[in-house]
């Protein structure tokens, strides 16, 4: 059982359980971001990124409004994008400056069907999501990279997933890197550190998929309400302004192995096993497992705080 695997059992398992709505559940939210700046300087200028404004089929963008004390505050669109952009600026700190967005949002689970693939043909907007961008570059060792990694794959679905599996196996979470990381690719790859946090590993995930001719971008959001399937992705409670993330240590027949994700690969040699994840904050949980030769055993836990 490798760490793929083993990260995918904790998300697989739902999967089999009870059946689809009819139609999709859509839940409604309202974000409230309040900025409030101290009276240390002559002006200051605040933005907030707004919801997804294009049509998606898992988001609609319900509105937004804007409150606070700022002299002028205005929506702005970054150009040759869909982002927009809250923007409040004060030619003075007396009193002193609040700028307060309130967003609503109505989403709903959506699941891309991955085959059979239907043949469609890629749309003109896609092109942009194929350029370079100053900390995603496509060209040098990011695309010798790439190609080293699809060799061989010849369907865009199959090169896709050989970057995917490629990033999984390679890559660590480092829980010392400062805020999302800076996403600079190049300089992971020149340094071969490819420690880092959500902003790096998924730019480079982007960036090898746009040097292998994938179009792929990022997308940046809040995590609202806990996830059926990846409890990693969701979030409890109405305070959003952090959304931590809480890793176990796995035991394997009473031997530390690893915590979660895990920073190399494991292999569990045929037979019986006892799997424990100990977390001080969590109960710890144990299960036996029996794995035989070639095949792939699936976990799915959900810990319980103490």
């Amino acid at each position: 059982m490798n760490r793929r695997e083993f990260l995918g059992a904790m998300a697989v398992a739902p999967l089999a359980i009870g059946t689809q709505p009819a139609s999709p559940v859509r839940r409604s939210f309202e974000i409230t971001t309040r900025i409030e700046l101290p009276e240390e300087h002559d002006a200051a200028i605040a933005w907030v990124p707004l919801p997804l404004g294009r049509p998606a089929p898992y988001q609609v963008d319900r509105g937004h409004t804007l409150g606070g004390n700022a002299e002028r505050s205005r929506v702005v669109r970054l150009p040759g994008s869909d982002t927009a952009i809250a923007v409040a600026e004060w030619g003075h700190m007396m009193p002193a400056p609040i700028f307060v967005v309130t967003a609503r949002v109505e989403t709903t689970n959506h699941r891309v069907a991955l085959s059979p693939v239907n043949g469609a043909k890629r749309s003109a907007d896609l092109a942009a999501y194929l350029k370079p961008a100053a900390l995603i570059p496509i060209g040098g060792i990011v695309k010798e990279t790439a190609d080293t990694i699809t060799r061989g794959h010849r369907t865009p679905l199959a090169q896709a997933r050989a970057i995917y599996d490629w990033i999984v196996e390679h890559t660590v979470r480092d829980p010392e890197v400062k805020g999302c990381g800076l996403g600079d690719i190049r300089w992971m790859l020149e340094t071969k550190n490819l420690r880092g946090k959500c902003a790096d590993l998924n730019a480079l995930f982007v960036g090898l998929s746009r040097a292998a001719g994938l179009p792929a971008r990022d997308l940046y959001g809040l995590r609202l309400a806990p996830s059926t399937q990846f409890p990693s992705l969701g979030r409890a409670g109405g305070n959003v302004t952090t959304a931590q993330h809480c890793r176990a240590e796995v035991w394997i027949d009473g031997k530390r192995i690893d915590t979660t994700p895990f920073s190399n690969a494991i292999s569990i040699p045929e037979g019986e096993h006892k799997v424990s994840l100990k977390n001080p904050f969590f109960v710890e949980e144990t299960r036996k497992i029996v794995v035989k030769r070639g095949a792939t055993e699936t976990l799915h836990v959900a810990m319980v705080r103490k």
